[in-house]
């Protein structure tokens, strides 16, 4: 009986607290649909590794001795030693993703560069506010509005606070719809929003298609090395998609990957939502940090393309501009709607889908680049 009383007795405020946060996550996936495939997982697993003496990680059993829990299996396996779980999701990301609008038109890239710079100017800020480099590096790439690589940058830099940087990064994928109106409205004027963009697609071949996903592959890999795995991934899922040959495989990695691997990756993460690290002012001044490193990379790919306006006979939106971000597709919607309540005759999806693809390259090459600020890591 004692030892049946003893995880109530031993339950903490800060376990509370992640039990009360778990509960909310779940809240929000279900009843606000924020990030659901992730969100309930992620808040479910916050409430398994929170109960005092919890089976899902290691724990010492009276006439047992020490167990290995599934949720610390699994992260150790998945996570910590390999980065599988992030990487193979980029399979999937790959399959989903259409680069004809950015083929299209390649200058498009420019906008997926631009829209970066939130986070490195994040990285120096929370170098500035006392991080170390390492924790400094993976709280920036929270503004890559990108959940998996936050993830995997966090863990290869082995970072403190995988855990927020996780619910941060994907808190604000989810928040698109909210939080890039207002970056957007803070950095242009209505006459801005307004601007007209003609659609003149141009045929795209496929074959180059299939060599566009090679191609990126080759120059990433020479240019960053250590965003190899994350752009060479992502490629290949877009091979796969365009290739022509393997279309139940690409089906099967756009959904049954895609499902499975989210699912795990949610309640996995939980894993790094222990209460002893996570409940600390760190954590708010994460979240904060990451909401400054995603206005920075909307209000960067806005102000870039009011800069080319300046040379432009035709002028570019702006807020195509802003649609650089990795969080595909809500960014190009979030545009698309901005575009018709300024002009009911504006229709910018085709030109904002096509920066936000180019966010996608972008984003993973950036977090290869942040990984090697790091000294002594590659």
């Amino acid at each position: 009986m004692e030892f049946l009383l003893d995880g109530i007795t031993s339950i903490t405020w800060q376990q509370i607290v992640m039990l009360i946060t778990g509960s909310l996550l779940i809240y929000l996936a279900i009843d606000r649909k924020l990030e659901p495939p992730l969100l309930l997982p992620m808040g479910f697993g916050a409430i398994l590794v929170n109960l005092p003496l919890s089976g899902v990680l290691n724990q010492t059993l009276p006439g047992i001795g020490e167990v290995r829990g599934i949720i610390d299996w699994l992260f150790s396996v998945g996570i910590e030693a390999s980065e599988a779980m992030p990487i193979l999701l980029f399979i999937g990301i790959g399959a989903m993703i259409d680069f004809g609008p950015l083929l299209s038109n390649p200058r498009l890239l420019l906008f997926g560069a631009a829209a970066q710079f939130g986070i490195f100017a994040t990285v120096i800020i929370a170098t500035l506010l006392g991080f170390d480099l390492r924790d400094a590096a993976s709280i920036g790439i929270i503004g890559a509005a990108d959940g998996p690589t936050s993830i995997l940058v966090s863990q290869v830099l082995k970072s403190r606070y995988i855990g927020p940087i996780a619910i941060a990064a994907y808190s604000y994928m989810a928040l698109v719809p909210i939080i890039q109106p207002f970056a957007i409205r803070l950095c242009t004027t209505e006459k801005e929003r307004k601007i007209r963009m003609k659609y003149n697609p141009k045929s795209v071949t496929p074959l180059t298609r299939i060599l566009f996903p090679i191609l990126v592959t080759i120059i990433a890999g020479l240019v960053a090395p250590a965003s190899i795995a994350l752009v060479g991934f992502l490629m290949f899922g877009n091979l796969i998609r365009e290739c022509g040959v393997l279309r139940s495989l690409s089906e099967s990695a756009q959904k049954e990957l895609v499902n499975l691997i989210t699912l795990l990756l949610g309640i996995t993460i939980a894993a790094s939502m222990k209460a002893e690290s996570f409940v600390s002012l760190q954590t708010i001044l994460i979240m904060l940090l990451g909401l400054v490193a995603f206005i920075f990379d909307t209000i960067a790919g806005a102000t870039f393309a009011r800069f080319l306006n300046l040379f432009l006979k035709e002028k570019i939106n702006p807020m195509v501009g802003a649609a650089g971000i990795s969080a595909f597709p809500m960014s190009s919607r979030v545009i698309q709607k901005m575009g018709l309540e300024a002009d009911p005759q504006n229709h910018l999806l085709m030109h904002a889908a096509g920066a936000n693809v180019a966010g996608q390259i972008a984003s993973v090459i950036a977090g290869g680049v942040v990984i090697s600020l790091v000294p002594g890591l590659i």
